[in-house]
């Protein structure tokens, strides 16, 4: 599937997200490329008259979102958000995630766990067999080449991020992202169970057993998948 048809699809997928926000909810807003869409389509609802408060889950979508007049809060600010809505990397067979390729799963971690209903919106081709997608782990920037290391010793593959000019990827929390390159990855439960006990670790983005909703634009037209 081609560049343009993918955007046309993320595009679909937006609009259709935002017909599940109800007036006076607080949602959770995601990261990323498909995420933009649904921002912009979400604007113009709030244009019309729609009444919500968002939570961004990055300084990228808490700028978008107010240059579009979304009311804003900090997920501290509210006392529940009755839902996020996210993209993703890749969703395998078993309705798995990996976020994080933009660097912000941290954050959108810690909406979508203080969240009552977490929805997915893809194009097709985010929805995989199992995973070939590097996973981010967003690491403490004091000791992270030794945690390179060590997640080597571990067969991990680790790949501290770098952006173009050579330079350490930081988020939006000012720490460094350590890429794992495991093609394919057919247990990232295991995967997860080995990462979360390392001291230096923040944060990975394996979403599991998270999401309720899927919505995946196909040509044809979106797909629905209730997952729990």
């Amino acid at each position: 599937m081609d560049s343009e048809a993918i955007k046309h699809q993320k595009a679909q997928v937006g609009q259709e997200a935002v017909q599940y926000i109800e007036d006076g909810m607080v949602i959770g807003i995601g990261s990323g490329s498909t995420m933009w869409y649904m921002v912009e389509a979400l604007g113009k609802r709030v244009q019309t008259g729609l009444n919500i408060i968002g939570v961004p889950t990055s300084h990228a979508t808490r700028k978008h979102a107010a240059q579009l007049g979304i009311p804003l809060k900090t997920v501290d600010e509210v006392d529940h958000i009755d839902l996020t809505i996210d993209g993703a990397d890749q969703i395998d067979v078993q309705y798995q995630g990996i976020k994080g390729g933009g660097a912000s799963h941290l954050m959108e971690k810690i909406v979508a766990t203080n969240s009552t209903k977490n929805m997915w919106i893809v194009d097709e081709s985010k929805m995989v067999e199992a995973f070939n997608y590097p996973v981010p782990v967003e690491v403490i920037p004091y000791g992270s080449r030794q945690l390179e290391r060590r997640l080597a010793q571990m067969d991990l593959h680790p790949r501290l991020r770098k952006n173009p000019a050579g330079e350490f990827v930081t988020t939006d929390s000012n720490n460094y992202i350590i890429d794992l390159y495991l093609d394919p990855l057919t247990d990232p439960i295991r995967l997860a169970n080995q990462l979360n006990p390392l001291v230096g670790i923040i944060e990975h983005g394996l979403f599991l057993n998270m999401v309720n909703t899927i919505i995946v634009q196909h040509e044809q037209g979106p797909e629905v998948i209730n997952v729990r």
